[in-house]
C-alpha cells in the first residue's frame, strides 16, 4: 500500500470520464499512444499520451469512454504534451484499461 493521503489531498484530483475521438501511435516511439480525448463541455478535448502501446493498438481506444485524471500538470514527451493521465489498473506490471459504462455522460466527476 501507498502512503496515506488525506481527505483535503484526495479531493484536490479532478478525475473525468472521458471518450477516445482518436488513437494514434507516437512516431519515434515504442511505448506511446496519443489520445484525442473529448472530456465534455467544461473541459474540453485533450490530448493524452499513454505508454500502453505494447499491450494495446489504438482501435482498443477509439469511441470508447475511459476515466481520466485532467488537473495533473501537463508534460512534455515524444514532442507532445499530455493534459491528463488515463487511469488504469495494474495487474503485475501489466495495464489494464478500465472502460466507463457506456451510460456515463461524457464529463461525469468521479468520486
Amino acid at each position: 500500500m501507498k502512503d496515506t493521503i488525506t481527505f483535503a489531498d484526495f479531493i484536490k484530483l479532478d478525475m473525468q470520464v472521458g471518450e477516445v475521438l482518436e488513437a494514434i501511435k507516437v512516431e519515434d516511439s515504442n511505448k506511446l499512444l496519443k489520445l484525442t480525448v473529448n472530456m465534455g463541455k467544461a473541459t474540453g478535448i485533450r490530448t493524452i499520451l499513454t505508454g500502453m502501446q505494447k499491450w494495446y493498438t489504438p482501435e482498443d481506444f477509439i469511441h470508447k469512454k475511459f476515466i481520466f485524471l485532467v488537473n495533473l500538470e501537463p508534460k512534455k514527451m515524444a514532442g507532445s504534451e499530455s493534459q491528463g493521465m488515463l487511469m488504469a489498473a495494474d495487474t503485475n506490471g501489466e495495464p489494464k484499461l478500465i472502460e466507463a459504462p457506456t451510460n456515463l455522460p461524457i464529463g461525469s466527476t468521479i468520486r
